[in-house]
């Protein structure tokens, strides 16, 4: 079986993440598309979040940029400045205390972003627009058959 992976067209694992994607461009979520879709799987979860804040050399927080959950297990690509949802889909809450996605916009350094999806073997019941990460990973205990990360990293020009 082929192994569980998540990909992005816009940026490749460990390199350094468009600006469109981020505060200094457009701040569109990036597309991304899994392959290796494991049996058993019911839904996807996806958090983007960020170990390095606010500084790499001193990181003193997990800075979450992304919360989306109960992507249909059919559904294995998500277009670029994602707006319409698979049905049934939600964006949770992230650091920002917004729904929906975030892009990197470090205050100093290059910051590692960690773009990782669940395959789980349930659709989450109480998943809203106000989950935060930390509800989320909590709901997903016991139900992830699954996962895979793509970092990619970013530094502000200006």
């Amino acid at each position: 079986m082929t192994a569980f992976t998540l990909e992005s067209p816009a940026f490749r694992a460990n390199e350094e993440i468009p600006a469109r994607y981020t505060c200094e461009g457009n701040n569109y979520s990036p597309p991304l598309h899994w392959k290796g879709i494991p049996e058993g799987t019911k839904s996807f979860a996806i958090i983007v979040d960020d170990p390095d804040a606010p500084d790499p050399q001193a990181p003193k927080q997990t800075w979450v940029h992304w919360v989306m959950a109960n992507i249909p297990a059919n559904v294995h690509t998500l277009p670029e400045n994602i707006h319409a949802l698979p049905t049934g889909a939600v964006f949770g809450m992230n650091d920002w205390k917004a729904e929906g996605y975030g892009g990197p916009c470090p205050p100093i350094g290059r910051h590692h972003y960690h773009h990782k999806i669940y395959a789980l073997d349930a659709v989450l019941p109480n998943i809203n627009s106000k989950t935060t990460k930390d509800a989320l990973v909590k709901a997903m205990e016991g139900h992830i058959i699954a996962q895979a990360d793509l970092v990619g990293t970013y530094k502000k020009r200006h």
